[in-house]
């Protein structure tokens, strides 16, 4: 479509996962119980906390937040991949329109995972350091107003995020990704990306040092009072609460490096990503060929996991909150 000198394609190729015959079932068998295995648990979550009166607290409604936007990010990526699995990789199709839903709702899923686990993190600082306090500083009204402050500032510098990147002409047809991000919208563009660069970082960068800053000093100032105190429960029931949470923040952060390492340095993702399919092509050998399909396998696997490794540890999380 031409519009102002500009062009975009209205139908975009997109790489989807790359799998051999031998590898497709298997790994549709297994996103589709990952898939599975994340629906069920984040919305048996959800209704747990829904139906139990006992559970309608502050840290409670403020956890809901986590497999609601866990389930709804993983709606939004793994059902189109589990479509595209048995369609040969050149006739896989995407609109632009639904290419650049995607990326925006990841994003703002990603970004929203941080945002809510900093307000957690201040829950748990409040329940541990001014305990005395929580029930009038945690208020209902104080949940609401934190809970729409996390889905805020993600969806707003997200929006202007994609927005600058959908404003982009196209000389590229083709999403090198097995799903659309940011990074896919603007790389179908052979435009000055310095604009996009340039609030792609310090939109990262403020996002990261400020949720890496909140928690970090939430967690010193809960160490603090745990090494000054004398008492056994309090200290339990600190390491319980804020272990699980830590665990929860550490992988995220190694899932967004990852993501950026992928995307920033194209050459180091193609080594450890290369498809690992024209290689088998290149053998004759049996036994090269089921080795190269493994790998194709469990490189697929890999690229998806970065975004769902911590529903488990989430549904633990739910178990020692108190």
């Amino acid at each position: 479509m031409m519009e102002n000198g500009t062009y975009r394609f209205q139908i975009l190729k997109i790489e989807g996962l790359k799998v051999t015959q031998q590898t497709a079932y298997p790994v549709f068998i297994l996103l589709f119980l990952l898939y599975t295995f994340i629906m069920l648990s984040n919305l048996g979550l959800i209704a747990l906390i829904a139906l139990e009166k006992t559970l309608h607290k502050p840290m409670y409604l403020i956890f809901c937040n986590l497999p609601l936007n866990d389930a709804l990010g993983a709606s939004i990526v793994l059902p189109a991949l589990l479509k595209d699995m048995f369609i040969p990789e050149s006739e896989r199709r995407i609109s632009f329109a639904a290419c650049a839903i995607q990326a925006y709702t990841v994003h703002t899923f990603s970004t929203t995972a941080h945002s809510i686990l900093m307000i957690m993190a201040f829950d748990r600082y409040v329940a541990i350091c001014n305990p005395l306090r929580y029930n009038s500083i945690m208020t209902n009204r104080m949940v609401v107003k934190l809970t729409a402050l996390a889905w805020l500032v993600a969806i707003v510098p997200v929006g202007i995020m994609v927005g600058l990147s959908v404003r982009l002409s196209h000389c590229i047809s083709a999403v090198s990704n097995p799903f659309c991000d940011n990074a896919s919208l603007f790389k179908l563009s052979c435009e000055d990306l310095t604009v996009n660069n340039i609030f792609g970082l310090f939109s990262s960068v403020v996002c990261w040092s400020s949720s890496i800053a909140c928690v970090g000093l939430t967690y010193l100032k809960i160490a603090i009072v745990c090494i000054s105190s004398r008492n056994s429960v309090l200290k339990s029931k600190a390491m319980k609460t804020c272990s699980t949470h830590l665990s929860v923040y550490l992988i995220l952060l190694g899932c967004g490096v990852t993501s950026i390492i992928l995307h920033r340095f194209p050459a180091y993702a193609e080594v450890c990503f290369k498809s690992p399919i024209s290689s088998c092509r290149m053998q004759d050998a049996e036994l090269f060929d089921v080795t190269c399909d493994f790998q194709a396998m469990a490189n697929t696997i890999l690229k998806l996991f970065n975004y769902h490794c911590e529903c488990e540890i989430r549904c633990a999380t739910l178990t020692v909150l108190n």
